[in-house]
């Protein structure tokens, strides 16, 4: 993961977060990059690895199962975390999709976190300490209702954990761990049990 140093000052007509964002929306990233905005910096993810693509694959298509009508499922989408003005792009997210169908089509505006019901994020090498403390503090700030880290580099054995309940302090109440090979049960409004047994490792 390689940082791009965009700077914490700020111009005669704005604050340091829409100076960041403009650039963001402004950026030409490589395919298959991700830029995120985090600790007033702008952040670039190369590609993830084959095994990273193919969890996000299984969990997708688990996940179409019993999903609502008015639900849809997006990669490469920026949600805003309003409270710490971060901007990530989960490798998932699931948000109703009237909110995607009546954006602005002249702008990237990022969607704000809290409207999402459900965010996965799968480790890579580079970014597994990101995922299990910034993004899991970011997303329990945001009042994201369901995170779902997948870790593949948990240093317990590669698990999959559901997070529930967000605080305002940045914690969750409940976290859900269990190894891959081991079921995981998705409360509403998805009602599926995840199997990672065929999670590659």
């Amino acid at each position: 993961m390689a940082a791009a140093m965009v700077g914490h000052h700020q111009e005669p007509e704005g604050r340091p977060w829409d100076y960041l964002l403009r650039t963001w929306q402004e950026l030409d990233v490589p395919e298959g990059w991700r830029a995120e905005i985090d600790e007033g910096h702008i952040v670039l993810a190369p590609p993830p690895h084959a095994h990273h693509n193919g969890i996000a694959a299984k969990v997708q298509r688990r996940l179409y199962t019993n999903l609502p009508d008015e639900l849809e499922i997006y990669q490469t989408l920026g949600v805003h975390v309003t409270p710490l003005d971060k901007l990530y792009v989960p490798d998932l997210v699931v948000m109703p999709a009237e909110l995607i169908d009546t954006a602005d089509s002249e702008t990237s505006d990022p969607v704000d976190a809290s409207e999402a019901l459900l965010i996965v994020e799968i480790t890579s090498k580079g970014n597994a300490r990101e995922d299990r403390t910034k993004k899991y503090r970011a997303y329990a700030r945001g009042g994201v209702p369901l995170y779902l880290l997948i870790d593949r580099f948990d240093t317990r054995g590669a698990m999959a954990t559901l997070f529930t309940e967000p605080n305002e302090d940045g914690t969750y109440k409940r976290s859900d761990p269990v190894p891959f090979g081991k079921p995981l049960v998705l409360p509403a409004p998805f009602d599926v049990t995840l199997s990672t047994d065929a999670f590659p490792v």
